[in-house]
């Protein structure tokens, strides 16, 4: 019933579905708890501490949840709406045949972005299971997809990147997802020490791939998507600390070409069990679930 549901909500207007998942979005912004505490919180640390700012990114939350559907389900039809002016930055990186890492922060809408980057090639993604197994159906059908293959966030998809890379493929994964089991240091994030996952860096300098970070901006009355690309310079820094760091900096970069798209509402800076011990001279971090 409730995939039956969710592909009825496929069928209908783009526009349609991200007006009303902006509404949606606003309205649960009006209700105070710590959702609302936690985007205001964030968008200020990030400098944008205008209660519109925070009313608008919360309307954005609720249009990239409405038109997830639409991506998954209508693909052709979402792609056609897609596009993007800096092609040639995907395309000169695939040129020298030595794989692409691509980097997909919690930007606009990162389900259109992966399946703009099948048209260049195979992609291989890496997931978390889903909390619910009332959604696992969902998912896996709309992972069923030409091109793109889906790897478990564990050690045999991390192989499976390899394996990836080493083709000359191209990989993507969320940089800014806090990292479990204390996989991961603490590093500047908008000028807050965040814990950072240093997988992506280590994968990039034992492959020596090209890394790219990517977000699909969305845009206004339901007209698609425009892709966004940033490379990385080269030579790449040597430590994954070091690489993780630039990383952060890169995603800041492509945060602020839109920032009201970002999903300011994760908990970016929590410390999650078994984390090393923060710098001592950090804010606290908050704990618990994202």
């Amino acid at each position: 019933m409730l995939l039956f549901l969710v592909r009825l909500l496929a069928a209908l207007p783009l526009s349609w579905l991200q007006s009303t998942g902006r509404l949606l979005g606003a309205i649960v912004y009006r209700f105070p708890g710590r959702y609302r505490r936690r985007l205001q919180a964030n968008a200020r640390q990030a400098g944008y501490a205008d209660p519109a700012f925070a009313r608008r990114a919360a309307a954005e939350s609720g249009a990239m949840i409405l038109e997830i559907p639409k991506v998954w389900w209508r693909t052709p039809h979402c792609l056609a709406l897609t596009h993007s002016d800096q092609e040639t930055v995907v395309r000169e990186a695939l040129a020298e045949g030595r794989g692409v890492l691509y980097l997909t922060p919690h930007l606009g809408c990162f389900e259109i972005t992966a399946r703009h980057l099948t048209q260049h090639g195979p992609l291989t993604v890496m997931f978390r299971p889903s909390r619910s197994a009332l959604l696992d159906p969902i998912v896996e059908s709309a992972r069923d997809m030409h091109n793109l293959r889906a790897v478990p966030a564990n050690r045999h998809g991390v192989r499976e990147f390899v394996r990836a890379l080493k083709r000359g493929e191209a990989v993507g994964m969320l940089p800014d997802q806090v990292p479990r089991e204390g996989d991961g240091v603490w590093l500047p994030f908008f000028g807050r020490p965040a814990l950072t996952m240093t997988l992506a860096a280590r994968l990039a300098l034992q492959t020596g791939v090209a890394v790219i970070l990517t977000a699909g901006e969305r845009l206004p009355g339901g007209r698609g998507w425009r892709i966004h690309y940033l490379r990385l310079p080269e030579p790449l820094p040597a430590a994954p600390e070091s690489l993780a760091a630039a990383i952060n900096q890169a995603m800041e970069t492509l945060i602020r070409r839109f920032p009201e798209q970002y999903l300011w509402s994760y908990n970016r800076y929590k410390e999650p069990d078994g984390a090393p011990p923060l710098p001592d001279e950090s804010a606290p971090a908050s704990r618990g679930r994202a």
